[in-house]
């Protein structure tokens, strides 16, 4: 695989247009077109800013082997109060909305799954207090309080996006979300049915 070809998949895995990354690198689109189709290199300077934008390594990009990398995740910093006024959620609605304006994006409900001594004291209190949830659940939830999952399906890939009150993250995903539910890490995700306006 060529530096060019590593450079396009790397950006589409982070969900960026060539202008998106131009206007990020502060370079022209034509000049990431020409590194994407081998017409030309990126210098140093934009090869490390591709690096850290696109969290691979310098030397991934330069080296001609096929090598590839199992995940790539792009987290951005932004701010919440710049998207208008309204609940957190609309805030957060806006800023993906605006990151992905020709996707398709539905909100996900996001639990982290508890840890197999978290159930067994999640069922003691339970039990013990006749509480329809225990303290790890609980705590669980408030700590993830501020976190918004998204499903970003666009260009036939699909991206887990993760916004919190002062960035936005977003992850490719090697599989496609077509059922209800998908289990990723220590979370279970479950689609909601209407998409983000």
């Amino acid at each position: 695989m060529t530096a060019g070809e590593k450079i396009k998949e790397a950006r589409t895995k982070a969900g960026l247009s060539q202008e998106q990354l131009a206007q990020k690198l502060r370079v022209s689109r034509s000049a990431v077109a020409k590194w994407e189709t081998g017409k030309g290199l990126p210098d140093v300077e934009n090869l490390k800013a591709l690096s850290q934008l696109l969290h691979v390594s310098v030397d991934y990009l330069l080296d001609d082997s096929e090598s590839t990398f199992d995940e790539l995740v792009m987290r951005e910093p932004y701010t919440l109060s710049a998207y208008g006024g309204g609940t957190k959620k609309a805030k957060k609605d806006r800023a993906v909305r605006e990151r992905f304006p020709d996707a398709e994006i539905h909100t996900l409900l996001g639990k982290q799954k508890l840890t197999r001594a978290e159930r067994i004291i999640d069922n003691a209190v339970g039990i013990l207090t006749d509480a329809p949830f225990g303290i790890p659940e609980l705590i669980s939830g408030v700590k993830n309080l501020e976190k918004e999952f998204y499903l970003v399906e666009r260009e036939g890939t699909q991206l887990l996006v993760t916004v919190t009150d002062s960035w936005i993250e977003t992850r490719p995903l090697d599989g496609r979300f077509s059922q209800k539910k998908l289990e990723l890490g220590g979370w279970v995700f479950t689609k909601c049915a209407y998409p983000v306006k």
